[in-house]
């Protein structure tokens, strides 16, 4: 008969696969997917290198995992933004400047999920975090255009340019984090506002709330 894992040594291997994961974040996030090795991973989690094949069979597979643990909580609180108050216009706009500002917030591992060089496991999943935002910002696009609040346009094109333009706008500031000044955040996200605004062709007088 084959051995079948007792429920606590489960659950012990699910605690030590979610350390493991919560490490290998913390690890990508200060050194980056290339320096980020199976080596360095393991001593940050306190086990032997060898033990991170039990949970994953490669290091690509452990990065895929980080990212998509981590652009989904991004995915999840920008979702939260876009579906709360106000009217579609200024759920658009408070959208942009909490994913701007939690980016700044931790940049090494803002980088990483954006623009940070990285395995080739990883170019899937950078596409599918950017098709979760355009849909994400489309359907408030949508929204916007049949109340009147935006001109009409397509929401699709709208929500890819305004995803490529946010990530693109922040690559500098987060792959050189020498830590601007909270004056400086606060210019930056009043700029990503007014180009929100100027993109999707808000009349809207939203004022920027950082």
């Amino acid at each position: 008969m084959a051995y079948r894992k007792t429920p606590a040594e489960l659950e012990r291997l699910e605690a030590a696969r979610e350390r493991l994961v919560d490490q290998a974040t913390q690890v990508v996030a200060e050194v980056g997917w290339a320096n980020a090795s199976v080596t360095a991973v393991a001593a940050a989690a306190g086990i032997a290198a060898g033990s991170v094949y039990q949970h994953f069979p490669s290091k690509a597979a452990l990065a895929v995992e980080v990212f998509r643990r981590a652009s989904g909580r991004e995915a999840e609180v920008l979702s939260e933004v876009l579906h709360g108050d106000g009217d579609p216009v200024e759920r658009l706009t408070d959208g942009v400047r909490v994913f701007a500002r939690r980016a700044l917030e931790r940049p090494g591992l803002a980088y990483a999920l954006l623009a940070a060089p990285a395995e080739p496991a990883l170019g899937a999943e950078r596409l599918e975090f950017r098709r979760r935002y355009h849909e994400l910002f489309a359907e408030v696009v949508r929204e916007g255009t049949a109340a009147g609040l935006l001109p009409p346009q397509d929401a699709r094109v709208t929500a890819a340019a305004l995803t490529g333009a946010v990530g693109e706008v922040l690559v500098d500031p987060l792959g050189t984090p020498a830590g601007g000044s909270d004056g400086a955040v606060a210019d930056l996200l009043a700029e990503l506002t007014a180009m929100t605004l100027r993109c999707t062709g808000a009349q809207h007088p939203t004022t920027p709330g950082v």
